[in-house]
């Protein structure tokens, strides 16, 4: 059984997601749910499923991002991951962190990744006449949205979109999407898949 540590950001939505199909016969069980802000709404969500949280805020260390890092390890490596998922962790991790786990680190990202790396990604598609756009699951590198991707999943731009609304269509896909990666994962298969 594959142990899993999840860094979160905000709500969790993804998180959730992630921890509500590791059951029955899925390879992994979560150990860890950390987060850089104390007031992350995903933390009580996972505390209520039973799951160990942790926080280390980001704010208290004004730029030093490598003891922010040493600070958040000390939970994670607690818990003794096999692997770690990225699910809306919206700290960009130094060469340093991401090495310390090459190959068993995920994340998952709002767009057709190698388009789009970084923040504003449904608006940044819509001002480019996109008609498709959709969330990538990849391996975490050194480089900024930028590991190998291991799956896809796509959504029509309408004619009327938001950012707003392709967010929300998008979030459906993405809460199918990262199970169904995780799982492949940590079986060992490294394919794309596509939703």
């Amino acid at each position: 059984m594959k142990r899993v540590a999840i860094l979160i950001s905000g709500g969790g939505s993804n998180m959730v997601a992630l921890c509500r199909d590791m059951v029955g016969d899925h390879p992994c069980r979560p150990v860890l749910v950390a987060s850089n802000d104390p007031a992350a709404g995903g933390l009580a969500r996972a505390e209520a499923m039973g799951i160990a949280t942790a926080a280390v805020d980001h704010r208290k260390f004004s730029g030093d991002r490598a003891a922010f890092e040493a600070a958040l390890l000390e939970p994670i490596l607690a818990a003794a991951p096999d692997i770690l998922c990225l699910a809306g962790f919206m700290r960009v991790l130094t060469p340093a962190f991401v090495a310390r786990f090459e190959g068993r680190m995920l994340n998952i990202h709002p767009s057709l990744l190698p388009k789009y790396p970084g923040l504003h990604t449904h608006a940044r598609a819509i001002a480019a006449g996109d008609t498709e756009a959709g969330c990538s699951v990849h391996e975490v590198t050194a480089v900024l949205d930028d590991g190998p991707v291991l799956g896809r999943a796509v959504v029509p731009v309408d004619a009327d979109e938001t950012p707003e609304t392709l967010t929300a269509k998008v979030l459906v896909q993405e809460h199918k999407l990262y199970p169904a990666v995780l799982r492949r994962f940590a079986m060992g298969e490294r394919g794309l898949l596509t939703l």
